[in-house]
Formats: C-alpha cells, structure tokens, sequence
C-alpha cells in the first residue's frame, strides 16, 4: 500500500530512480532507516554499486557496503538494480535523474520524462511520487503529472500523489551534506505534504522547510543558482574590464571585501550540473510566458565567455613573450567542473581546449581526479595518466584548484619562456604571468 493517508512506516518501501551525484547519497541515507531499491539504468555503475564502489566519490564506502548487507528479513539496507520490476512493490518513488540542456541552451526533459513513463507504469493507488531534478516551475504538475496519468491509468490527487524536493547535493564537499543542510519539501496535498516532511526529516538533521505548493519549492530551486550565476557574472565581468586596464581584479575584490556588507565572489568558470544550466530552465519558462529576461540572460552570456577569454589571454601573454603559437604546446591541468571531485559535466575547461586548439596550440590535458573514461566518452578527448615534465610546454594553464596542484613546483617558469596563467587565483601572485 501507498504512503498517503497513513503514517511513515520503517516497512515501507522507497525507490530512488537515478543513483548519481544525487540519487546514491539519498538511497544510503534512507536505507538506514527503511528498505530502499536504488533503480539505474546504466549496468555498469550498478554493477559497480552492488560491489560497493562508488566513483562518483559522494558516499562513504563503509557505509554503502553497511546499507547493501541486507537480508529479507531485514527491514532497512539498500538493493541496487537496473530492473524496473524490483521497484513495483515501493510506495515511494523519488526521482534524481539529470535534467541537462541541449546545445541550444533549452531543457531536456527526456531523461525526466523517460523515468516518469517507467514509473508510471507501475504506478499504485496510494502512491507517491518526488521529484528532486531540478526544473522550471510548473514543470512537476504540467509535464510529469499527464505523463504518470496517461502511462498508470490513474488520477492525480485522487489515485496517487506528488511531491517535489530540490536536491542541494554540492558535488565533493565534504562538510556540507546530505543531512546537513535544510531540506525543501512540498506535496501535492496538505497531507501529503506533512507526510514527505515527516519521511525527510528522518534522515535530515538540519530539519525541513515546507512549502504552500510544489511550484513554490520548484521555483527556489531555480532562483538559488540563478542567483550565484548572476553575481559571479558580474565579477567576471570586472575581470574582463580590470583586465584592459591592467588591474589586478583579486587585488581589487580584496581590498572590496575588506568592508562588512560586501559579497565576496571570485571570477571564474561557471560549469557544472546546476549553476551552469538550470537559469536556462528558469529562462525557458519565463520565455514561453513572454518575458524576456536580461539580467540572467546578460549572466549567462558573460559566464559562458570566460573560457575564450583565458585562452585568448594565454595566446596573447605567449606571443608577447616570443612563442610562436602555431608551434606552440600547452597543458591544461585540471578538467572537472570543480576541485577535488571527479564530475566533469558541464565543464568550462573544454571552451579553453577547444579555443587553444583553434589558434593551433597542441594541447594536453591532465586531471588526479576526473574520471578519464567519462570525459573521453562524453568530450571526444583523451587525457594524460599522469602528471606529465612540465618544462616542456610553452603555456601551463592551472584551472581547476585540486590540492594535488598546490604542491607542484612551478617556480621553473621563472627561468624559461613558459607562460603560467592561474585561473583560480591560488598561486602566488608572482609566479603566474596571468590570473582572473
């Protein structure tokens, strides 16, 4: 039976569909406290899973091995499976599949809606379905609802119901997790509502926030990266101005943030599965309601240039110091979206390769940290196994901040042609012949 119009039971059944960045750290915190079927349909990261090994680096390994040594009689732990009839028997499913953009810059719900189907034809009277992908607002109730209704038979807010929960997962950050930063929680209904807050904040230590709807916790989703697009927008684009006047933009946000109320942002790439693609989303809705946005349009647009323009000034910095560019060799180190964590999605770093190699430098690539057969899979390139004689090139291009960089020692550069340019800013100011 469904989880409306009763209690939460430790004997009820949760699917998670989608065991990634997001969905795998959800399934091992729930599967401590109820019975849980992860559902994915890649084999090879289930079967990955069933091993207890996760290289998206989001779980612990002891506790993903604890939660999947579970027995029949058991009624917590954790099964993994590519199956959708082991998750028939759930109450409730909760969606974290990818929601990316295509290369239009528009939505793609196809992911979203491909697990909607699939859920929908296992759907049960009294069942519940959550939604944590992040979307535009409306996107729930107008696009996945019909969906469910069409595919099961059923009647919304009659036969089942829905609930929406953003996901808050920052990729490789070890102090801010799951359970320790608030949870967002709406439902379809009151009840159904209170009933996903009690379900959230068995595993939430922070505690929940209820929303009056699911377009309401839909759309603060949408805002909270939106609104870190837009500031670092604009300090990017201080840094494209600094630049031509041959300021030094972390010396001038240094000496800004020494007064109380300023908000201390710092250029660079924008990437990633969240800040880098849902405005489009939030863009996409407003578009079709007819208004034009500008200020997360005018976000956008500068955040999605800074790649061209590192490696615009990595040429120039090469040709000032006599580097023939067409015979020139760079290696960029670093090609996560993020440091000290292996997702690569949405990565900026890729415009900088493909504007480098448009000019006609040989580019080399390398990264402790990415997963070399998804970048490879995904990006078409193929980088380096291990931290290659940096002497070498002509330009080194630091742009991802892994502590495994912080003790490399680039004080060669000082004694040779060898262009350094400091993306993040985490050299020493005298070292880099360039930085945002």
């Amino acid at each position: 039976c469904g989880v409306s119009g009763q209690q939460i039971s430790k004997k009820m059944e949760i699917a998670i569909i989608g065991l990634g960045y997001v969905g795998l750290p959800l399934a091992v915190a729930f599967a401590k406290k109820f019975r849980v079927t992860g559902f994915d349909i890649d084999q090879v990261r289930v079967n990955a899973l069933q091993q207890g090994v996760d290289n998206t680096l989001e779980t612990n390994e002891n506790e993903l091995i604890e939660v999947l040594k579970s027995t029949v009689d058991n009624p917590t732990g954790l099964v993994i499976s590519s199956n959708p009839e082991s998750i028939r028997s759930c109450a409730v499913y909760i969606v974290t599949v990818p929601t990316p953009i295509t290369r239009f810059k528009s939505p793609d719900l196809s992911p979203l809606l491909s697990a909607t189907a699939m859920i929908g034809g296992i759907l049960k009277k009294g069942d519940v379905v959550v939604y944590e992908s992040t979307v535009y607002p409306g996107c729930t109730e107008e696009d996945c609802v019909p969906v469910l209704e069409q595919v099961s038979g059923l009647k919304y807010n009659i036969d089942f119901f829905c609930g929406y929960s953003p996901e808050r997962i920052n990729p490789g950050d070890k102090k801010n997790r799951l359970e320790t930063i608030k949870k967002v929680v709406s439902g379809s209904t009151e009840k159904v509502a209170d009933e996903l807050v009690a379900l959230y904040g068995s595993i939430i230590e922070a505690g929940v926030f209820k929303t009056s709807s699911i377009k309401v916790a839909e759309a603060s989703k949408a805002i909270e990266n939106a609104q870190r697009d837009v500031n670092i927008s604009f300090v990017n684009e201080l840094a494209l101005i600094f630049d031509r006047m041959n300021i030094d933009t972390q010396e001038v946000l240094e000496a800004a943030s020494t007064k109380w109320n300023f908000l201390n942002f710092r250029p660079g790439l924008v990437g990633g599965h969240c800040i880098g693609v849902d405005p489009y989303y939030l863009l996409h809705k407003a578009q079709c309601l007819g208004y034009h946005p500008q200020v997360i349009l005018s976000g956008r647009n500068v955040n999605d240039s800074m790649g061209h323009f590192v490696a615009s000034k990595v040429v120039k910095l090469m040709s000032k110091h006599g580097i023939c560019i067409g015979e020139s060799k760079a290696l960029i180190l670093g090609f996560t979206f993020k440091e000290n964590c292996p997702d690569t999605r949405n990565t900026r770093i890729i415009d900088i390769y493909d504007e480098l190699k448009d000019f006609g430098v040989s580019v080399d690539l390398y990264d402790p940290c990415a997963l070399r057969d998804k970048a490879e899979q995904e990006y078409g390139i193929s980088m380096l196994p291990d931290l290659p004689d940096l002497t070498i090139y002509d330009a080194i291009i630091l742009a991802v901040g892994h502590d495994a960089f912080k003790t490399i020692d680039f004080s060669f550069v000082k004694n040779q042609s060898t262009v350094l340019f400091d993306v993040k800013g985490i050299l020493p100011k005298d070292l880099s012949h360039g930085r945002l």
